[in-house]
């Protein structure tokens, strides 16, 4: 099984819709550190999983200096972006961590 990991860092704002009082459901922004991981039983006729400017061009230029909100069609908590870009990279991806701060992080992993 080749395996590969692609760090990201994504400078970009969201609120979220929460059913209670949080100072997150105004606009604000961070610097999120995402790591994806991909594996594959083989390569592809490059000797390769997907190219590291692919997973770029997939997930940084749509998330990079953005509104969380326009462009994920959830609400878009660290969970659920997490969830979001491993679907963007299917059908490789098989974890992907999402931290939004250094003390909050989220993963979401293919069963």
């Amino acid at each position: 099984m080749y395996k590969i990991k692609k760090r990201l860092v994504v400078s970009a704002a969201h609120y979220l819709k929460l059913d209670y009082d949080s100072k997150c459901t105004s606009l604000h922004g961070h610097n999120w550190i995402i790591d994806v991981y991909l594996k594959s039983k083989e390569l592809n006729n490059n000797g390769m999983i997907m190219d590291f400017s692919v997973i770029k061009e997939k997930i940084e230029k749509k998330l990079d200096h953005k509104i969380l909100n326009d462009v994920i069609d959830v609400n878009p908590t660290a969970e659920n972006i997490a969830y979001w870009i491993c679907q963007q990279l299917a059908p490789f991806c098989y974890k992907v961590v999402v931290e939004e701060s250094p003390n909050n992080i989220a993963s979401y992993e293919v069963d």
